[in-house]
């Protein structure tokens, strides 16, 4: 049995921050992810990808922030149980949960906060047949390491803000010997600079643009080595290949957190804003996994929800102690 203050099942960004906060209050603080690493999507989906609206930051690559989180919360020695989702809470007792991962291991604490994220993922897969066939092996609906690309040629399907961004990172850098991007309408839903910019580099040659069309067939011996492309007007053809890309999205589920008898409002998990807590006390739900009036789906916001519920937390775990609010600008981390 793992013992702690705070179990927080999540390690994303949010999560991470929240060992920080929670370490300030001396509170120790065990992730549960059932991915292998810490980081949420930012390490497993786009490690290379910048984020902009960090304060303090005009730009980030999500890997990054993943690192400078880690280094935030290393001085108050999180836990950590990685590979394995949680898949049951139990209350023992009117101050302590257990959390049960799919491989068993046993989490103890009088406070479990949610940081889930948008949950568990699926790629949106384009009904192509035999694709699976040739998924890691020419397939990807996620671009983690741009570097695999370097000198292929590849195609990428989608009209959305990762088909476009991906398409000129890939250019710009030049990562890619060649990009075609194919999308089944003459407009995309992307950002209008994005769209802009992709509309500019397919006029000069950069980047192969293919509007109202979609891929229906693939094909290759061990690995992809063409597509079939269905055109509008102009009918179907074959473009050669080394990668097929399809990013479509992806589909986002809560998974077990949906049985655990929290009030749910489309496929997130309600609370009071005053603290973050659920319907069920001593649990908390902070980050995109959560929903209330005005909720903004911001990395920025779950920073905010997770100091706010940690202070509630606090409360719980000691009712007879006050907590003075102190500044690290006075105290340092280490005064703590």
């Amino acid at each position: 049995m793992i013992k702690t203050d705070i179990i927080i099942i999540g390690a994303g960004p949010v999560g991470l921050f929240t060992i920080f906060e929670a370490g300030l209050l001396k509170l120790k603080c065990h992730l549960i992810d059932s991915l292998p690493q810490p980081g949420g999507q930012c390490s497993e989906i786009y490690p290379k990808k910048p984020i902009y609206d960090i304060p303090a930051y005009p730009s980030i690559l999500a890997g990054e922030l993943v690192d400078n989180l880690m280094e935030q919360a290393e001085p108050f020695k999180p836990g950590f149980t990685l590979g394995e989702a949680a898949v049951k809470i139990d209350k023992v007792a009117e101050d302590k949960f257990i959390v049960t991962t799919e491989k068993g291991t046993e989490h103890e604490a009088p406070v479990v906060m949610i940081a889930g994220g948008l949950g568990v993922f699926e790629p949106r897969k384009p009904p192509i047949e035999g694709l699976a066939n040739y998924e890691d092996r020419g397939v990807e609906y996620i671009i983690k390491d741009p570097e695999k690309y370097l000198g292929k040629k590849c195609v990428i399907a989608g009209g959305g803000d990762s088909a476009l961004d991906w398409a000129i990172y890939l250019t710009k850098k030049d990562i890619a010997s060649e990009v075609s991007l194919v999308h089944r309408r003459s407009s995309f839903r992307g950002h209008l600079d994005s769209v802009q910019q992709v509309m500019d580099l397919a006029e000069k040659g950069k980047i192969n643009l293919i509007t109202e069309a979609e891929v229906v067939g693939i094909d290759g011996q061990d690995q992809v080595e063409n597509v079939t492309i269905k055109h509008k007007k102009e009918g179907e053809f074959q473009q050669e290949t080394d990668h097929f890309i399809p990013l479509f999205g992806l589909k986002p589920s809560l998974g077990p957190i949906a049985d655990w008898g929290l009030d749910i409002e489309k496929n997130a998990i309600k609370v009071d804003t005053t603290d973050y807590s659920t319907n069920i006390p001593g649990i908390y739900a902070i980050g995109d996994v959560n929903t209330y009036e005005g909720k903004l789906k911001l990395i920025l916001c779950g920073f905010h929800e997770g100091t706010i519920a940690v202070q509630s937390a606090f409360a719980r775990i000691h009712p007879d102690k006050k907590n003075v609010l102190k500044y690290t600008t006075v105290n340092g981390v280490q005064g703590f």
